[in-house]
């Protein structure tokens, strides 16, 4: 299908026909446990999945995607496409209309200027923002009108549905945020924590990692939504906790990421209080190489950046190594059953973005042994590998999770099986994904060896997330430790595709980039190790109604659209 197609009929997606409710708030209250406590509502300071999913409630996009990966206009009055105008012919512009009448929840309108705003914010250079490969080539953001966002891209740029696309990239109120740009950004606490919004819901009170509370929005523009008056987020605890919670207590009505093996979760739903809902999108769980040195005995602002490459991991062969030593069949199975796959992708879907890279599949100690012999890693006395007085010790954290703790386990003892020490550490979801520039233990500063997390990108266009394994993007205190290029990955050459990505307009050719970009990054290099293409997994009361799992967005991006189910 031709590209030009595609865009012309991106307007005619999928719309969704939701309840209709008698008045807004006539359910009451609604409970959502997230074990991974949210610590902001402005996930442009953090790529947190739950701080995502919690500024969702009350921060919106332009556009979103359906359950479906279709694109559905939210804030503007359509999808811009070539037909509509709103794309042009050259792909080098797009031009967005806002809906008539929006208001944000203290009473003011929504304009073009806030959407120009939000741009200038994310894309300042002092301001860290965790979100910039959204805005990956841009040249302007400019308001034509009050109602009316025209953005021009440096080159034709094939799929303009990034920027303010998908609950990754909302719109910020530019009389909140302000004084807010640059290197202030992190130290507007009252803003990141209680940002003005135009959904369903608004914040009354955010207790960083422990409790939300939120009541209706009465600005919004679905007079009889949402039907829900009061929402409460709580945030603390594990993973089993919070499914109990929901599929045994009845406590709760929403559990977020029920991380746990499928018979313990079998034998929670037989309690008969609710049922757990799965969506396949992009999640990948990996494990993430720091190429850079994150030795204590480094000065502080100076561990875990590109100043100090890693002693040992900056060898191809130890990193190809510890791949090579991991059964990711046996993971899969003990971790996630049949909502997961094995796989040696960053990018495991759309299908055409797919590379065929399966070798990692079979486990290969005695291959890996022979690698690092070859390599001159020695065992010494203790079994454990050296070269030139450096050991290969190595710390691998994660955060508190069951299945994450088991993983840990085996990957420890298959590394132990080829010469590989490894330190286990632990640290609570809420600091781990958190966005405290302060703190030592977050996925960006990595502060150890190795560590496993798992993310996903928005859409069927993974363009935008390739993109943040740029040099650019690794994070350091230069830009407040924002920035998802954990590794500190940094080849020039993969820089220059992700440039000719962002001007290739051939679906084909572009699915072809998208490919080698993902072998650069795992087989090619090893800088990451994909280890499970994971479904999201979520627990939902019985009582509970108009839930719809999104896989390709914030997965409770139609809140406005639940209700209490009567009997």
């Amino acid at each position: 299908m031709k590209l030009k197609t595609l865009l012309m009929g991106a307007a005619a997606t999928l719309t969704l026909a939701p309840a209709a409710f008698a008045e807004r708030g006539a359910d009451g209250q609604v409970n959502i446990i997230m074990w991974q406590a949210p610590s902001t509502m402005n996930l442009y300071l953090s790529s947190g999945t739950k701080d995502i999913i919690a500024a969702s409630m009350v921060l919106e996009p332009l556009a979103n995607f359906t359950p479906d990966g279709l694109l559905s206009p939210r804030l503007a009055a359509e999808l811009p496409s070539i037909e509509n105008g709103g794309i042009s012919e050259d792909l080098k512009t797009v031009t967005w209309t806002l809906k008539e009448g929006i208001k944000w929840s203290d009473g003011s309108d929504l304009t073009a200027d806030d959407v120009v705003f939000t741009a200038n914010y994310c894309m300042d250079p002092e301001g860290g923002c965790a979100q910039l490969a959204k805005f990956e080539g841009i040249e302007t953001v400019e308001a034509v009108d009050p109602l009316t966002v025209k953005v021009t891209f440096t080159e034709p740029h094939p799929d303009p549905f990034s920027a303010f696309v998908g609950g990754q990239s909302p719109i910020l109120q530019k009389a909140q945020f302000e004084n807010c740009l640059g290197a202030a950004a992190p130290t507007c606490t009252d803003q990141n924590f209680n940002p003005i919004g135009t959904g369903p819901f608004k914040v009354v009170e955010f207790r960083t990692n422990d409790v939300i509370t939120f009541e209706a929005n009465p600005e919004y523009r679905e007079p009889d939504k949402p039907a829900f008056a009061t929402l409460t987020m709580k945030g603390g605890g594990d993973a089993a906790a919070a499914a109990r919670s929901v599929l045994e207590t009845g406590e709760f009505d929403y559990a977020w990421n029920t991380q746990l093996a499928p018979e313990v979760l079998q034998g929670m739903e037989a309690s008969g209080k609710g049922h757990v809902e799965a969506a396949f999108g992009s999640l990948v769980e990996r494990i993430h190489i720091n190429l850079t040195d994150p030795s204590p005995s480094l000065p502080e602002g100076e561990r875990s950046t590109t100043k100090h490459p890693h002693p040992f991991l900056t060898d191809p062969a130890v990193r190809q190594a510890l791949s090579m030593a991991i059964d990711r069949n046996l993971l899969t199975e003990i971790g996630y059953g049949q909502a997961g796959q094995p796989t040696c992708n960053l990018v495991p879907a759309p299908a055409a973005w797919a590379s065929d890279n399966t070798e990692c599949l079979t486990q290969d100690i005695e291959g890996a042994k022979k690698l690092l012999d070859d390599a001159g890693w020695v065992p010494g006395g203790d079994g454990v590998r050296e070269k030139d007085g450096v050991r290969l010790s190595m710390v691998y954290q994660t955060s508190v999770n069951a299945v994450r703790q088991d993983f840990q386990a085996l990957i420890k003892q298959w590394w132990s099986e080829i010469g590989i020490e490894t330190e286990l550490k632990t640290i609570d979801a809420s600091v781990f994904f958190g966005s405290d520039a302060g703190s030592p233990d977050t996925l960006q500063k990595f502060y150890a060896d190795v560590e496993m997390y798992a993310n996903n990108f928005e859409g069927n266009n993974p363009e935008p997330y390739l993109a943040k394994m740029t040099c650019d993007k690794a994070p350091g205190p230069e830009n407040q430790w924002q920035g998802e290029n954990t590794s500190r990955y940094c080849d020039p050459e993969y820089d220059k595709l992700v440039a000719e990505l962002g001007k290739t307009v051939d679906l084909e050719a572009r699915g072809e980039l998208g490919k080698k970009m993902n072998d650069m990054v795992t087989k090619e290099s090893n800088s990451l190790i994909p280890l499970v293409y994971r479904g999201t997994a979520s627990a939902v009361s019985n009582t509970l109604g108009g839930v719809q799992l999104n896989a390709w967005d914030t997965e409770i991006w139609n809140v406005a659209d639940w209700h209490r189910i009567k009997e």
